[in-house]
């Protein structure tokens, strides 16, 4: 979506980390702008993709957005999605990061994003102005990283360093937005995910 990459020819990847990167790309997609009406029955009718066969929050949070997505009308859908993440003026919500990470300046954390990125030869694509740290161009790093079978190690930096930190604030404001209904269910989904990562990823020594 965002952001564009060397091709490199991806090894054979497990069932987990294939469902890992397939999750980072919806995440990713919803953010990125409003699901249309085959995206919306695509998840709609998607059965167990993201783990709804297994307990716990997340696929408590799968199961409710899939239901959201069955009866979701796509206008009504964008008009929240405007509302939300467009606005007139200024958004409610900002997708863009670097906002909520606490520490540093904005500009300070975008600069070492940028460094980090260019370690990869990653960077945005053309005529595309999103700035790097919208939520949707972190997921398409991290899906990167996994597709490309890239080491653990860095799977972890980035996600600890760049993505954790900002999402996790980010989903939470759109929790409590009053005007978030449809977007409450993907940011709830969303989150529990990220969180699920972080377990995970903070096991690595």
């Amino acid at each position: 979506m965002t952001m564009e990459a060397p091709h490199l020819d991806p090894g054979q990847l497990s069932d987990e980390d294939s469902a890992r990167a397939n999750v980072y790309a919806l995440i990713g997609r919803l953010f990125y702008d409003a699901p249309d009406s085959k995206l919306l029955a695509e998840i709609g009718n998607s059965g167990e993709a993201a783990g709804e066969a297994e307990s716990g929050s997340l696929a408590s949070a799968w199961a409710e957005l899939r239901r959201a997505c069955k009866s979701a009308l796509p206008d009504v859908v964008r008009q929240e999605y405007d509302a939300l993440f467009i606005g007139v003026g200024r958004a409610q919500i900002t997708l863009y990061t670097s906002r909520y990470i606490g520490g540093m300046s904005a500009d300070k954390h975008l600069v070492r994003l940028r460094e980090q990125l260019g370690t990869w030869g990653l960077g945005r694509r053309d005529r595309v102005y999103d700035v790097e740290d919208h939520i949707s161009g972190l997921c398409d790093v991290m899906r990167y990283l996994i597709e490309q079978n890239q080491s653990l190690d860095d799977q972890k930096l980035f996600f600890m360093h760049f993505v954790y930190p900002g999402v996790m604030p980010l989903c939470g404001a759109t929790v409590a937005a009053d005007a978030a209904d449809f977007f409450k269910k993907v940011a709830i989904f969303a989150r529990a995910f990220f969180e699920m990562e972080n377990t995970a990823l903070e096991m690595i020594e």
